[in-house]
């Protein structure tokens, strides 16, 4: 019998939703708004991918869940949070988001900057205090909090997102995309899988593959997100098309919609091969990497 994907990301997911509302902040007086705006995005759905991926990691190299969840949990909240800043007006300017209506539609621009800012703030506290208290050494916590911030900021997120504003329009190259990629989308996923592996017990040379694993996972994720804003449907949680009508840079525009399809498998591949150091247990790390490589398009 097959290893059953579906049945793990489910059973994951829910633990980590668990989780996510145990550690979020109760509202409290005037500042209910802004625990109200926080709770909307965190609850809005998705595959948890990330956080998912962060258990998968520790448990690749032994470690338990409860180790991992406060970490995965604070991979997720800093996720939220760039999703909220990605929709605003100034940025992407969405409507829809994993099929509901955006943050700042329902909140106004303020609270949900203000929730963005909040998420992000609050993942660090997650891990150095309920991670700590959870059974992480505090070396491991230090490391794991450089880990985040690193793909959070301007070597990662944010700096790919102040590269795809500036390449909105321009004639890209696929080298100038795939950059941008693996700023503004990989580095979070490669933060979530090394973060989970430091928390699993994971030594350097793991650590090392597990962050090639997820360097060309992350790039794979994004290239097939470019094509389904091209050729998926309702699924995708937000308009199809969104992409071309902004004149954002894409995989298919550099490269052509096959070219994109063909980098996708390869990066696939590239993933599923960088785990060949690890045994078993690893299992749920390539059958992740399978299972969204072969994400209809």
């Amino acid at each position: 019998m097959g290893f059953d994907i579906e049945g793990y990301l489910t059973r994951n997911k829910e633990l980590v939703d668990g989780k996510l509302l145990e550690l979020l902040p109760k509202a409290a007086g005037a500042k209910t708004r802004l625990q109200e705006s926080m709770l909307y995005s965190i609850e809005a759905g998705g595959k948890r991918l990330r956080p998912v991926l962060a258990i998968a990691a520790g448990e690749a190299v032994g470690g338990g869940v409860e180790l991992t969840l406060p970490v995965a949990c604070a991979v997720e909240m800093v996720h939220t949070y760039s999703l909220i800043h990605d929709d605003l007006p100034a940025m992407d300017d969405d409507s829809l988001r994993r099929g509901l209506p955006t943050n700042h539609s329902v909140y106004g621009e303020a609270v949900a900057i203000l929730a963005g800012d909040a998420l992000l703030t609050e993942a660090f506290i997650v891990i150095t205090e309920f991670g700590v208290k959870s059974g992480l050494t505090s070396s491991q916590a230090a490391a794991i909090v450089g880990d985040i911030a690193r793909a959070t900021g301007s070597r990662g997120m944010v700096g790919g997102q102040a590269l795809d504003l500036a390449l909105e329009g321009a004639d890209t190259g696929v080298e100038e995309v795939e950059e941008m990629h693996i700023m503004k989308t990989a580095a979070l996923i490669e933060a979530a899988v090394v973060s989970g592996g430091r928390a699993g017990g994971a030594d350097e040379k793991q650590i090392e593959s597990m962050r090639k694993y997820a360097r060309a996972l992350g790039l794979a994720f994004q290239i097939i997100d470019d094509v389904l804003d091209i050729e998926g449907g309702s699924e995708i949680g937000k308009e199809r098309g969104a992409d071309a009508r902004k004149k954002k840079a894409t995989y298919p525009a550099a490269a052509g919609l096959e070219g994109a399809k063909r980098r996708a498998a390869q990066l696939t591949d590239e993933a599923v091969e960088c785990l060949r150091g690890f045994d078993e247990r690893a299992l749920p790390l390539r059958e992740i990497a399978c299972y969204l490589g072969g994400r209809k398009y």
